[in-house]
């Protein structure tokens, strides 16, 4: 509840309270109301009077609402909707005009009453306001439906079924934050088409026009009483000169041939308010791919500015500069900045679907699109405008957003408002709006955006190219050397079929953006590499106007995917081939990555809350844009030097093993529907990430080691589908399209590539072992390289009770105790003949991983002291990271603090630059170095100091 200080009134406004007081009180006197005129009910009356000359005029009409039962009613916290059951309707026209606006005045009173007494807040006024409208529509309705049923029957559809007409409402009423005096917007609907069952039968189409001629009679025909609604239905389709209603094929048809843009803008806040709710749900979802693009769509800006310009004509000509609604700095600025936000991500992010503005605000800020102090500074300015607003509104009961001009109308606003004065508010307001505007302006065209004048010669540039006349000596002059190869490529564009086929808006959107370009490639560290890519993207995405429209609309986007196609060919290729990644290149948002397993998992589960269908293929797409999307704002931050490569790797196999999990649970729900599944808790099934995955250090390119083991104890026993399998052969078929699945290229590309040698037995065994015969296998066959290996396996996905037995089954395996001399001997050996067989290393280059004083050489000797000291230091094989195991080795006493440095050092860098070759679409092979030279030199001393000859 808001506390009301006592306003300081002016002579004037205290007359005017005083004689309207007095009239009220006369007026319950003539008309016999009791009227309990304590200090505390006669200070909200004079509250309510210093606010609105509707509720004095109310109040007047209908003085038993100041009668005990009637000042309870206005002090009453249920909406409309609690009290709506009174409302019985006659049958009689007349009469039914005449009890719908009393029941309209009566509720919009206590609105004004709660509102100026502080007993309600803005969000709860304007909700309110809205269920008022819905049950007045609802009940004119029902009342309008039953006078045509009298005459024509009930509508029915073509199968014979009954049907209600859908209302839609757009706007604030759509939203749930309906002004005072607002009009409301609505589109109306039927389900199919068909005729009525009466004696007097009538085609649907002709049936719903009359039913809507009639539901808007009831609500905005003047009387007496004045109106009950302002009712608008120029936002149907064709407009003014559409029909009244609409059949939903109808609606979709006009809606995917004829829609646009700004109607894309219209439907965010639309919903059913009215007759059949569930069939409006229907027709929501028919509509919602007009609404809401499938990819992020940037063309909405073309929209929003078609929309702003007839807004700021209209301003123009009816001279509504200070309109709050209209004017610069308005409400309505403040929504175009959110819905512009929910347009272009919504069909990505369902959360975005928002229709009240504030709870939109708040879900854009909640994704991260809009900044924390950015969406307070809207927030507090829509709260402010829309309280001004209301209470100009409430003042007379007009629907109008100018402030009035007279002093006196000013001060009773600024009074009502909890101000000392109107030159107190209006500062307020300038402040607000100014906010407001700088914002909006920024949003609509940021510094360097589509207004930004391109180079001359830049221009000119293109339009060479596009004559074909552009060579080499013109690039070369130009900045771009040797010229070439640029000249060539942009030629080779200007003349490709994907850009000959432009529409002419695109292709004038990409005669702006290409000049632009040009500049930014100029300015970048490589500018021919840089030129060339952009060239490749352009082309891959010409048929696609929403990624030119990001490009051409932020500054920011071009620059940094300069910058990135300059400095890294392995994200450059990446974006050319799903260029969803744009997206990425705009928002990088790294501080706001889920880089935690628990967090990267809900993202996934939410990601895929987003498909229409949970189908295997649509949900395999997702997870492929999803972890290229993850990946990418990785490697932009290991690029841009804010996270460094151990924790990069790290989380690049935190990434890896989500998918892994997302997939196994995918593959497991598929199996089952197919097969049934196997009797017993869980699911008997656990996949091992072996290598890079389960060192947790996997490179942006790395492939995934995965061996797959299941509960021996089902092998034999039958699954419970239609259609059921053994146990082994239902574990098989499991693991096959866990394979299978993480390897098939889907439009949103290939997960990852997976290599299943380590099994047991290699690639001669089964594809998924019991967990008898891995256990038996790795203590009786398994080669010291191969428990090596087993030192960085660790569960990643499947039956947390398999987990748990293989963690055992490993400890028990690696923990027994080894001579160290032969643990030195044997992984040296191995470590020598690794080197003679892929070692790339010579005079001039150096091999990062495989190279003497390399990663391996560090990885290698981890592993033989942990396997020498395992029996007695078992803590050790709780780590499966070489960076973790540098300092357990330390803390075991196993390195020295110098040894344990020398290694982290070395790691660090080395990691380093192997990621950053990666990057460059290079081999993992660096040119020596003083640094790399003295970094190599520092591993084999220690290596050589702990006893292994590799």
């Amino acid at each position: 509840m808001t506390v009301i200080n006592k306003p300081s009134e002016s002579p004037a406004l205290r007359a005017l309270i005083d004689d309207r007081y007095g009239e009220l009180i006369a007026r319950c006197r003539q008309m016999g109301v009791p009227l309990h005129d304590d200090a505390g009910v006669a200070e909200r009356i004079r509250r309510t009077l210093l606010a609105s000359d509707f509720a004095f005029d109310t109040w007047f009409r209908q003085p038993q609402l100041l009668a005990p039962q009637g000042l309870e009613r206005l002090r009453s916290g249920g909406d409309a909707s609690a009290r709506i059951e009174a409302l019985k309707l006659s049958s009689d026209e007349t009469e039914c005009l005449t009890q719908l606006r009393r029941f309209r005045h009566a509720e919009a009173l206590r609105l004004v009453f709660r509102d100026v007494n502080g007993l309600d807040e803005l969000p709860e006024t304007l909700s309110a306001t809205s269920v008022l409208y819905e049950v007045l529509l609802e009940s004119a309705l029902r009342w309008s439906e039953h006078a045509l049923a009298a005459r024509y029957g009930h509508s029915r559809g073509h199968e014979g079924e009954l049907q209600r007409m859908v209302v839609v409402g757009f706007g604030k009423l759509g939203g749930s934050e309906l002004n005072f005096s607002s009009d409301i917007d609505l589109v109306l609907a039927y389900p199919h088409g068909g005729q009525s069952d009466g004696a007097r039968s009538l085609d649907n189409s002709e049936y719903f026009v009359r039913l809507t001629r009639q539901l808007v009679r009831l609500l905005n025909e003047p009387t007496v009483d004045g109106i009950c609604a302002r009712v608008d239905l120029r936002l149907r389709p064709f407009g003014n000169a559409g029909r009244l209603a609409l059949p939903f094929s109808a609606m979709e048809q006009y809606y995917q041939s004829e829609g646009r843009d700004w109607e894309r803008y219209a439907w965010i806040k639309a919903r059913p308010v009215a007759g059949d709710r569930n069939a409006g749900k229907q027709l929501q979802d028919l509509l919602r791919p007009f609404v809401y693009r499938k990819y992020l769509d940037y063309t909405a800006f073309a929209g929003l500015r078609e929309m702003k310009a007839l807004i700021d004509a209209e301003v123009a000509r009816k001279d509504l500069a200070d309109n709050l609604k209209l004017g610069p700095g308005g409400i309505r600025e403040i929504e175009f900045i959110v819905q512009l936000t929910q347009l272009i991500r919504g069909g990505r992010e369902p959360s975005l679907r928002v229709r009240g503005l504030l709870p939109a605000l708040t879900a854009c800020e909640a994704r991260g699109h809009i900044s924390a102090a950015r969406a307070r500074e809207l927030r507090e300015a829509y709260v402010f405008l829309r309280r001004v607003e209301n209470r100009v509104q409430m003042l007379r009961d007009a629907q109008t957003h100018d402030i009035p001009e007279d002093a006196l109308s000013r001060e009773r606003i600024a009074l009502g408002l909890g101000h000392a004065s109107w030159e107190e508010l209006d500062e307020q307001l300038a402040e607000h709006r100014a906010k407001v505007s700088e914002e909006f302006a920024e949003v609509l065209m940021p510094q360097g955006g589509r207004a930004a004048a391109a180079p001359v010669a830049d221009v000119a540039l293109w339009q060479r190219a596009c004559a074909e006349s552009l060579d080499a000596a013109a690039m070369e002059a130009s900045g771009y050397t040797p010229g070439g190869e640029a000249a060539e490529a942009l030629v080779k564009l200007s003349q490709a079929a994907s850009v000959r086929a432009m529409s002419q808006r695109s292709r004038e959107q990409l005669d702006r953006l290409m000049p632009q370009l040009l500049a930014v490639a100029r300015h970048s560290i490589a500018p021919v590499a840089c030129l060339l890519r952009l060239c490749r993207l352009v082309q891959a995405v010409a048929r696609r106007s929403s990624y030119l429209a990001l490009l051409e609309e932020q500054p920011a986007a071009r620059l940094r995917l300069a910058k990135l196609f300059a400095e890294s060919a392995f994200l450059a290729e990446r974006v050319i081939a799903q260029p969803l990644l744009l997206d990425d290149v705009l928002d990088p948002r790294i501080d706001q990555l889920p880089l935690k397993r628990a967090d990267i998992s809900a993202e996934i589960t939410r990601v895929l809350a987003t498909l229409d269908e949970r189908e295997a293929e649509a949900e395999l797409e997702r997870l492929n844009e999803f972890k290229a999307s993850v990946a990418f704002r990785l490697g932009l931050a290991f690029n841009d030097g804010r996270a460094d490569a151990v924790a990069t790797a790290r989380r690049l196999a935190v990434l890896a093993e989500s998918i892994v999990l997302a997939v196994t649970a995918l593959a497991e729900r598929e199996l089952a529907a197919q097969h049934g599944r196997l009797p017993g808790e869980g699911t008997g099934f656990a996949a091992l990430g072996y290598g890079s995955l389960g060192g947790e250090e996997l490179g942006f390119a790395s492939d995934l080691d995965l061996v797959f083991v299941y509960d021996g104890k089902r092998a034999h026993v039958m699954s419970d589908g239609a259609r059921p399998l053994e146990g082994s052969r239902w574990y098989q078929r499991l693991a096959q399209r866990v394979m299978n699945w993480l390897t098939v290229l889907t439009r949103g590309g290939r997960l990852y590539e997976v290599d299943t040698r380590l099994r047991p037995d290699g690639s001669k065994g089964l594809l998924v072992s019991s967990l008898d015969a891995f256990e038996a296998y790795q203590k009786s066959r398994a080669w010291t390289w191969e428990h090596q290996a087993l030192l960085r396996a660790r569960p990643v996905a499947g039956d947390a009770a398999l987990h748990a037995a293989l963690s055992a089954v490993r400890r028990d395996v690696l923990a027994v105790p080894r001579e160290r001399s032969s643990v030195l001997h044997e992984v040296s050996s191995m470590r020598q003949r690794w080197r003679a067989e892929r070692d790339r290393s010579d005079a001039q280059w150096f091999d990062l991983k495989q190279g003497h004083g390399g990663l391996l050489d560090i990885e290698f000797a981890l592993q033989g002291l942990v396997l020498a000291h395992a029996s007695e230091r078992p803590a050790l094989l709780n780590i499966t990271a070489n960076a973790g195991l540098i300092e357990a080795c330390r803390n075991a006493g196993l390195l020295d603090g110098r040894q344990a440095g020398l290694f982290a050092e070395a790691h660090a860098e080395l990691l380093h630059r192997a990621l950053a070759c990666t990057l460059d679409l290079r081999s993992r092979i660096a040119p020596r170095d003083e640094e790399l030279e003295r970094l190599s030199s520092n591993v084999r001393e220690v290596t050589a100091e702990l006893g292994f000859l590799f």
